[in-house]
């Protein structure tokens, strides 16, 4: 398909239907973000390292659990979770055939999170990292309803203020093949996201990340 087909191809898919075929299109590029390579090398993150170790041990001090993780990309936060029994779910099979190199050994399942394919009470942790903050404004509601579903308890992952307040917005991204596309990101406090989710506790409040645990 040429480039300026799929581009316009983008631009008419429902909102969530085009987020999908973008983040399946980022796959490779995916750990850039985390790692400040790629496109984001040489950008001014003040703090985002020291925030980024932070992360990583309130992530890794989780108690081992039955955990399914919503969205887990390339693994890149996953393999910090400890788990009696773990599956990775994502909807992009770009995401998860890079997420097999990093987690031979873990149960991957390519999924809607949506329409999550488990029985109530599969789970004693659903962990969702940055996917919560993409979710529509109507979507909201089925994919916590979901995520309940399966498991009493919900750990997420998100983006915090970056010195603003929270906040919604769409954004115009960039891949490195030049292509753009149009992505909805929310902004949190570790308050603003715990008020979503009818209660909890705070596990980090910073500037580029919050994380939250709801029973």
């Amino acid at each position: 398909m040429p480039e300026a087909e799929r581009n316009m191809r983008g631009q008419m898919d429902p909102p969530r239907d085009a987020m999908h075929a973008y983040y399946d299109r980022r796959a490779p590029e995916f750990d850039d973000w985390w790692e400040g390579t790629g496109l984001f090398e040489g950008r001014d993150r003040p703090g985002w390292e020291e925030e980024l170790a932070v992360l990583r041990a309130v992530v890794g001090s989780l108690p081992a659990a039955r955990v399914l993780d919503v969205g887990c990309g390339t693994g890149f936060v996953t393999h910090l979770l400890h788990a009696t029994s773990l599956v990775a779910l994502d909807q992009s099979g770009s995401m998860l055939r890079l997420c097999r190199g990093r987690l031979p050994a873990t149960k991957l399942v390519q999924a809607d999170g949506f329409a999550l394919p488990f029985l109530r009470g599969s789970f004693d942790r659903v962990f969702a990292s940055h996917v919560y903050g993409h979710v529509l404004p109507e979507e909201r509601e089925r994919f916590l309803t979901e995520a309940r579903r399966v498991a009493r308890e919900l750990v997420m992952v998100d983006a915090g203020p970056r010195g603003g307040g929270p906040r919604d917005e769409w954004q115009e991204r960039k891949l490195k093949d030049g292509s753009r596309h149009r992505v909805y990101k929310r902004f949190f406090t570790g308050r603003s996201l715990l008020d979503e989710l009818d209660g909890g506790r705070v596990l980090h409040d910073g500037a580029w990340f919050v994380a939250v645990a709801s029973p």
